[in-house]
């Protein structure tokens, strides 16, 4: 099992970042919420992984802390959550705004989400809540809002592109994609922003 990865970022292409450990690059698949918070291509990057083996493919999840991934590991234990869509869930909202929304009993943000209905959101609830009372002490403490402050290296429309390409990824349909970023494009917003700026609009 592969637990903890350090390394150089080779790559970043949201939802999946490329980093370098030993001479060896791994792909990972992490939720935009964590995403965000990664340094920039070149620089040292710590990120506490969750290995999925299938019949067709070896999937790597990253977070940046094991509060992040114990709620991940807990969410794909809720029959008919997979890791995608658990991805999809921890990229739309952070993983305190999940908990808050369990806690409150909520599953109305959570519908939000792409490939959450309400049988599902209500079913997350139950059992989240449920799970969330055999762990000790708070999962999770309020993290502030992420500030993007990187200028856009990249033509607007690639940028808008990929981060159609991004939400795609993550469980929206193309059209729904296309409309989420067109809605809140700005002049030089990179794509880390415009997903997250889009993700925000939903809820």
């Amino acid at each position: 099992m592969i637990g903890r990865l350090r390394g150089i970022v080779l790559e970043k292409q949201p939802p999946q970042v490329l980093l370098e450990t030993g001479g060896v690059g791994y792909e990972i698949h992490m939720p935009m919420t964590c995403f965000y918070e990664l340094p920039e291509v070149g620089k040292e990057a710590v990120v506490f992984t969750h290995f999925v083996v299938r019949e067709d493919a070896q999937l790597l999840f990253g977070f940046n802390n094991k509060q992040e991934r114990t709620l991940f590991r807990e969410l794909i234990k809720v029959n008919g959550v997979g890791p995608k869509l658990a991805l999809a869930i921890l990229s739309g909202m952070s993983a305190q705004q999940f908990v808050n929304a369990v806690e409150r009993e909520e599953p109305a943000s959570l519908v939000k989400l792409p490939g959450i209905g309400k049988k599902t959101a209500e079913r997350l609830v139950v059992e989240m809540k449920d799970r969330f009372k055999g762990m000790h002490g708070d999962l999770f403490t309020p993290a502030a809002d992420l500030v993007l402050s990187a200028p856009a290296s990249a033509a607007v429309d690639d940028a808008e592109a990929e981060a159609v390409a991004a939400l795609v990824a993550l469980g929206y349909k193309p059209q729904e994609a296309s409309r989420m970023v067109s809605k809140v494009a700005a002049s030089g917003a990179n794509s880390e922003t415009l997903i997250r700026e889009a993700l925000r609009a939903v809820l």
